[in-house]
Parts: C-alpha cells; structure tokens; sequence
C-alpha cells in the first residue's frame, strides 16, 4: 500500500485511506489517490473573471482591516492590482497603505 499524500484541496496532512478513496476529515475532500487533482492557478474575482496585474477592481463588501481601526468601504475603486504567488489574494494600495485583499471580496 502506497503512502497517502497531502490534500489537494486544503494540503493538510490529515488524510486517510477509506478502502476506496483517500479522504480529508479536514476540509472533506475526497480523491481517488491515483488521479491528478490540478489547482486552480488563476486568479478570478468574485464573478469569475480572471484578473490579471494592473487591473482595476472594485470592492464589494465592508472590509476591517486587522490590526487597524481602517475600514474598507463597499465599493471602493482599487487601481493597479499586484497578482501574488497564491491566486486567492491579491497586493494593493489603499489609502497609501499596502494591504493583501482576497480575491473573493472584489469584482472587475
């Protein structure tokens, strides 16, 4: 019996084999240890649409600010948008501060 890897969902180690499948108690995930499970590599907005760097976006929920007291409005207009190595967030600046927003929070 060969070894279980990480999750190719969520990457936690605390994976099991069922007698069918390899299962993540963790995130729930189920994968048959033999297929390639490939991660989405591209950054989407929350509709989908794919972002790209120096795009502009927009904001579409309240957003705090941890360890700030600043508050991000709905629909604040954020310019020039640096893509990161993790396609889920996104380097922008607001206010002239440097701040890592999720991409699940902005829409083209």
């Amino acid at each position: 019996m060969s070894e279980i890897s990480n999750c190719p969902k969520c990457d936690m180690d605390n994976t099991y084999f069922d007698g069918v499948l390899n299962i993540c108690p963790d995130c729930g995930y189920e994968w048959n240890g033999n297929e390639e499970v490939e991660k989405d590599s591209v950054a989407k907005d929350s509709n989908g649409a794919e972002l790209a760097d120096g795009d502009a976006v927009t904001v579409i929920k309240d957003l705090k600010v941890k360890g700030s007291s600043m508050v991000i409005k709905r629909g604040t207009k954020v310019k020039g948008i640096r893509l990161t190595e993790d396609p889920e967030l996104v380097d922008c600046r607001i206010d002239g501060s440097w701040i890592v927003l999720k991409t699940c929070f902005l829409k083209k």
